[in-house]
């Protein structure tokens, strides 16, 4: 009777554990991805390894954006074929439901732009409005993928009406094979 109470005690105590286990394994949740929501995938068309061109086909830079943070930042690292290297940081602010983006290049310059994605794969970001010498201006950059899997960056400096004065930079980002 003896052995019998100490099988049985045994047999108990492990499926006491395995159901605890199973328990415990299914009832487990994994932390949510904050950031993998399909807004915040809007400018995922911009992630990748790219050589950019000018619109002669002339090799003027690289560069190569990847998420950090769980989803949640777009980081650009620019190579300029002249020299120049910047950083940018992207991301989706829920607060207000706009894209910024925060641009530090190693000459000192830097850029902080608010923006949509204003029609599918074509995400558009603009300063605040600034004071040059040739009066009050914004900075404005739109991101367009193409068919051939291209992404044209255009940079812009427009008036306070909305009309293009002056196109700074236009790139052709292709992703390197």
């Amino acid at each position: 009777m003896k052995t019998i109470s100490t099988k049985v005690f045994l047999l108990l105590l492990l499926s006491i554990s395995f159901s605890s286990f199973s328990q415990n394994d299914s009832t487990k949740t994994e932390k949510p991805c904050a950031c993998c929501t399909p807004t915040h995938q809007e400018f995922d068309f911009w992630v990748g390894d790219w050589t950019v061109y000018d619109t002669t086909g002339t090799e003027v830079g690289k560069n190569t954006i990847i998420k950090l943070e769980d989803n949640c930042i777009l980081n650009e690292h620019w190579r300029g074929a002249g020299g120049t290297t910047g950083r940018s940081y992207n991301y989706y602010n829920r607060a207000d439901s706009t894209w910024n983006q925060v641009w530090i290049d190693n000459n000192g310059g830097n850029l902080v732009l608010k923006g949509n994605l204003k029609e599918k794969d074509v995400m558009v970001l603009k300063s605040e409005l600034l004071e040059g010498k040739k009066g009050k201006y914004y900075h404005q950059i739109t991101w367009t993928k193409n068919k051939d899997n291209s992404v044209t960056q255009r940079c812009d400096i427009k008036t306070p009406d909305d009309k293009t004065a002056n196109t700074v930079f236009i790139g052709i980002y292709k992703q390197e094979e």
